[in-house]
């Protein structure tokens, strides 16, 4: 006979395990939400996860900079630009297929050479991932059309704004290879992290361990806000929560 008690503890049971914390093998078994996953932790969380985990300098530096305030999670599509001067219509004809070639989630990491003052993108190449599904672009060099980025609220991080371009300038190097963007090694489908504090690559043979112990970290550090509100006194919240 089945008694609002028994329906009572069925419906508890059910709750407490749709609540429970996912694991890693939870989050490999499922690379789509491990990257939803992703979209909701910290980049510095993230980053420190790494560093206790891997040992690892996994962040960009403070030159990689983002056109608006943003917040998002994806897979590398990675690209390569190599600086030649040249007349060649189709040097740069690689680069477009990129952009095709990605979709939902993909996140644009370019590599310009020596190109701190060449736009690596501009708003026709961010309104084509826009329309693809990109969830943003890392660009180790210029960007320029702002105004267009930020009107179809694309997210760019580069070394800064520049009204250059690449054409004539530089050639396709590649995509879907390892790359250096900013100092950071990036391969092809790895997990990239941005947000106000900046952007950290995750390898992503990692990426559900440090998901997890990022989530835990978080978990920490916003526990320990009120703690401090309250009794006033980050040493005690330290002391209590292990973390700072």
């Amino acid at each position: 006979m089945i008694t609002l008690a028994t329906i009572a503890v069925t419906v508890l049971v059910h709750v407490v395990h749709a609540d429970a914390p996912k694991t890693a093998a939870d989050y490999a078994a499922d690379p789509a939400l491990m990257i939803d996953a992703y979209r909701h932790v910290e980049a510095a969380s993230v980053s420190d996860a790494i560093e206790q985990l891997l040992h690892e300098k996994r962040y960009m530096s403070h030159h990689m900079q983002a056109i608006f305030p943003t917040k998002f999670a994806g897979t590398a599509l990675t690209v390569k630009l190599v600086k030649e001067e040249n007349h060649d219509a189709n040097a740069l004809s690689g680069m477009l297929k990129a952009i095709d070639s990605g979709g939902q989630g993909s996140v644009y990491v370019m590599t310009v050479e020596d190109g701190a003052d060449i736009a690596g993108m501009g708003g026709l190449m961010g309104t084509a991932m826009f329309s693809r599904g990109f969830a943003g672009a890392i660009i180790d060099g210029g960007v320029r059309d702002l105004p267009q980025l930020k009107k179809i609220g694309f997210p760019v991080y580069s070394t800064g704004p520049v009204p250059s371009t690449s054409v004539s300038h530089y050639r396709f190097g590649g995509m879907n290879l390892p790359v250096v963007c900013d100092g950071v090694k990036v391969s092809p489908q790895d997990i990239i992290v941005a947000d106000q504090d900046g952007v950290v690559v995750v390898p992503r043979d990692k990426a559900p361990e440090v998901l997890v112990l990022a989530q835990h970290l978080d978990d920490s550090e916003h526990s320990m806000y009120p703690f401090i509100e309250k009794f006033h006194s980050i040493e005690e919240a330290v002391k209590q929560f292990g973390r700072i």
